[in-house]
């Protein structure tokens, strides 16, 4: 089986999100967005290599992913695609493999669609395959324009394109499978004679079809899945999709979810079975629940640890604590950072503890604060 190298784009700044921090290192679902697309390169596909494309707050994302496995490359200036792509390629020397293209604005895609994606490039045979969906507005997207016998030909940018060209529905997603030599070779052949002046990553495909090779495109039924992320909007809808995945998976695997519909639970967070997570309760960051525990509604916890059989009432707030079994904490409780309550204590109403450790049995039934 042949070699998979990953390159991940995620140079861009991202202006539309209006924001002073790179679109990569917003959150999504508690983690970076950024995040999905490394996670998949390295613990999905397990991509021999993977290349992050970075240019913007550069420092800020290789703090945040310092992982060994992982190699960046910097594109001082952002002149397109192809340009991103090509300062990936001296970490490419001597692989003969093939190289898939992810995006790192494009976070929900998942592991099944690229595994069957990088299946069918290897089954036909082609040079480079493109990722495509079909969408009811097209309006800023590259157009797939295959042939008469459904081969890729080109693909144009809307900028580019006739105005036949932009009634297509068809669009390039921006994942690519190409075959390193010819990646290598052809991306010195870009040139940006277009409506932007960039360099486009898709001239590749008419690069290769006019040496003969074949190029094709993968149809995602599911356009939501290659959604890029543009704007906060797309940042929210990504999230919900997100949201939702993570507490069937909950429920799945026997926790009881009483309304889905507002139950927030970040990714990283793990719950034991026949535990009860009451609406508007939110989990965050590397919070573990055992089984068996209640948590009731307008609760918050954040990297903390509940062991089972805890109870937690409504409008508690706890925040990198540890609390051991059968424990009772609330209603209005705050337990902030460093706090430990042993088994079968109390933390009552209105009760603060802060960096302190409440002994085992002991109760604080209301109205105290409780320090270092």
């Amino acid at each position: 089986m042949e070699e998979i190298a990953t390159i991940i784009l995620a140079a861009g700044k991202g202006t539309r999100m209006k924001s002073d921090l790179v679109k990569v290192l917003h959150p999504l679902l508690g983690l970076p967005m950024l995040s999905y697309t490394i996670d998949l390169s390295l613990n999905g596909i397990k991509a021999s290599k993977t290349i992050v494309v970075v240019g913007y707050q550069t420092d800020q994302i290789k703090e945040k992913f310092n992982d060994p496995r992982l190699r960046f490359a910097l594109q001082e200036e952002q002149q397109g695609t192809g340009h991103a792509v090509l300062q990936a390629i001296p970490f490419l020397q001597g692989f003969t493999g093939i190289v898939l293209i992810l995006c790192g604005d494009v976070p929900l895609v998942k592991l099944e669609t690229i595994r069957t994606f990088i299946d069918a490039f290897r089954e036909q045979g082609a040079a480079l395959s493109v990722l495509t969906t079909v969408v009811e507005k097209p309006f800023g997207y590259g157009r797939i324009i295959r042939d008469s016998e459904g081969w890729l030909e080109k693909i144009v940018e809307e900028k580019d394109a006739t105005e036949e060209e932009r009634l297509i529905r068809e669009i390039n997603t921006g994942i690519y499978c190409i075959r390193a030599p010819l990646l290598i070779d052809d991306l010195k052949e870009i040139g940006r004679e277009n409506a932007q002046g960039e360099y486009y990553l898709t001239d590749l495909v008419e690069i290769a079809r006019k040496k003969g090779f074949r190029c094709s495109a993968h149809w995602v039924v599911d356009s939501m899945e290659v959604m890029g992320i543009n704007t906060r909007i797309d940042l929210a809808m990504a999230n919900e999709v997100l949201r939702q995945e993570k507490l069937k998976d909950l429920m799945l695997a026997g926790v009881t979810v009483v309304d889905p519909k507002i139950t927030y639970v970040d990714r990283t967070v793990e719950v034991g079975r026949d535990t009860i997570l009451f609406p508007n309760c939110m989990l965050q960051g590397k919070t573990r629940i055992g089984e068996r525990c209640i948590i009731e509604s307008n609760t918050k916890i954040s990297d903390s640890i509940i062991d089972d059989g805890v109870t937690i009432r409504t409008n508690s707030v706890i925040t990198e604590s540890k609390i051991e079994k059968g424990a009772s904490i609330g209603p209005f409780a705050h337990l902030r950072p460093q706090s430990e309550v042993k088994t079968k204590a109390k933390i009552g109403n209105f009760v603060e503890v802060k960096k302190s450790v409440i002994g085992k049995g002991s109760k604080a039934n209301h109205l105290a604060y409780i320090g270092d």
